[in-house]
């Protein structure tokens, strides 16, 4: 029987963890994949405090040390379901065990939005890529595009300037999301290009990424542009975590106010899933520790 169970490793869970360990609570983490969610696959973080430049990957890993020196489990796994049995909850995992806690603090995150066109799925792996600083390598001094116009589409962009021989940036509107100096760092990216007002209509070839179909959505003009690879950075989804009665909001996110408790007593919501204005590692760390603070006030 465990005080909490936290889904997700992401700078939400491993947050949570830590208030956890330090409140003495006996506290579990579930992760299906691998610690650091986003964070891990991000080349650079330069507005997390006190780290400036440091890599995802290794914010991550110190995340990670913390909590395990703290005595944290990690139970690499995923949740089958999850029922409210009197004032508790059971969990089943995928392998068939199952676990009994008071409280739950869904921290699971959110994964990469997909285009939804024709060609995207078939070259998933063979061109196609959500992640740039997983796969960026694999197309050094070759054509590739990113599509999106938010901070992870510039930043994608401006890692790859540096590998491969040109980067086109696709964006449909006529001026980006992004934060500002990001965009200043764009600019001085010699083989940079950017399409404005531009969609991808279906990704193209034989065994491989070979041309993009593109439409300019305000004269309507189709187009070709050959690129070996593009990267996809359109948003993110929610990754859900199903518990019956849970309130979600339209995009399919937890409601939860800044305390992250939502509509079902014992059950938080932290990070990326939770419906909120800006989703960065600082507010996910921070939802993570509201997160515990709120148990341990209902159940202290």
């Amino acid at each position: 029987m465990y005080d909490l169970v936290i889904i997700g490793a992401g700078p939400a869970g491993m947050a949570a963890a830590i208030y956890a360990k330090r409140a003495r609570l006996n506290a579990v983490v579930v992760e299906r994949e691998g610690c650091g969610g986003q964070m891990a696959q991000t080349y650079e973080v330069d507005n997390y405090p006190g780290l400036p430049g440091i890599s995802g990957f290794d914010l991550a890993t110190k995340m990670k040390e913390h909590a395990v020196g703290l005595g944290t489990e990690i139970i690499y796994d995923d949740i089958k379901s999850i029922k409210k049995v009197d004032e508790k909850f059971v969990l089943t995992y995928e392998t068939g065990s199952e676990v009994e806690t008071k409280g739950i603090i869904i921290a699971s995150g959110a994964t990469h939005s997909k285009l939804g066109v024709h060609g995207e799925e078939k070259f998933t792996g063979a061109g196609v890529s959500y992640c740039a600083t997983c796969d960026g390598a694999f197309f050094s001094q070759k054509s590739v595009a990113v599509v999106g116009g938010g901070d992870v589409a510039i930043e994608d962009a401006i890692f790859l300037s540096r590998i491969a021989k040109d980067v086109t940036l696709i964006h449909r509107r006529g001026e980006l999301r992004g934060a500002a100096s990001l965009q200043e760092s764009l600019k001085k990216c010699e083989n940079v290009n950017i399409l404005w007002d531009t969609v991808v209509e279906s990704i193209n070839g034989d065994k491989k990424v070979e041309t993009l179909s593109l439409k300019n959505v305000k004269d309507n003009e189709d187009f070709q542009l050959f690129v070996n690879g593009v990267f996809i950075a359109v948003g993110i989804t929610p990754v859900k975590t199903q518990i019956d009665g849970l309130l979600c909001n339209a995009g399919g996110y937890i409601i939860a106010d800044e305390d992250c408790r939502t509509n079902i007593k014992g059950v938080y919501a932290a990070g990326d899933v939770r419906g909120k204005r800006l989703r960065q590692i600082v507010t996910a760390v921070a939802d993570g520790a509201n997160a515990v603070t709120s148990f341990t006030e209902d159940f202290r």
